[in-house]
């Protein structure tokens, strides 16, 4: 009953002593519980301390991309919002002012710290069943991120069209 052989210490019989490594049983209770090789031990910490820096990296390229999408799609909200609020004037010139403080008030709600913003207005072809096209552009800070290698900033961009209503009287003014 103590041969190890018996209890299941060794899966293979060994042909040589030299050819396969050494295993050793240890008896917690009843039972016999294999051990591995001598020649094993510590490999996997060396394992684990070799997997987790990378491991890190993937989970902080995985938050930096994260920031990024986010970023562009407040930035293209932005854009709609500003879109629609110059849709809804009555002039070019209360467009462009429209425009650019939805852009700010989506922009600043949305938590979204820009270095530089602008909204630019197309008003061409401002006129009953025309359209009106905003682009919006905006660095976003992306400094807070600790990882080597990401951009302090990234200039993110969007353009949306919003239509004017065919039956609504409109002002030239500008």
């Amino acid at each position: 009953m103590s041969d190890p052989d018996v209890m299941g210490c060794t899966a293979v019989k060994r042909a040589s002593a030299q050819s396969l490594p050494r295993w050793r049983c240890a008896r917690v209770g009843p039972r016999v519980a294999a051990r591995r090789p001598a020649g094993d031990r510590g490999s996997s910490i060396i394992e684990l301390a070799i997997v987790t820096p990378v491991v890190i990296v993937l989970l902080f390229t995985m938050v930096a991309l994260g920031r990024y999408s986010n970023s562009k799609i407040e930035v293209e909200q932005a854009s709609a919002a500003a879109a629609r609020a110059a849709s809804l004037t009555s002039s070019p010139g209360n467009a462009s002012r429209a425009a650019q403080a939805a852009a700010a008030a989506t922009l600043s709600g949305a938590g979204l710290s820009c270095a530089h913003r602008e909204a630019s207005v197309n008003t061409a072809d401002f006129r009953p069943g025309g359209q009106v096209s905003v682009s919006v552009t905006c660095s976003a800070d992306l400094s807070q991120l600790a990882l080597v290698g990401v951009p302090g900033s990234a200039s993110l961009s969007s353009t949306s069209v919003a239509p004017l209503e065919a039956f609504r009287p409109l002002s030239a003014s500008r």
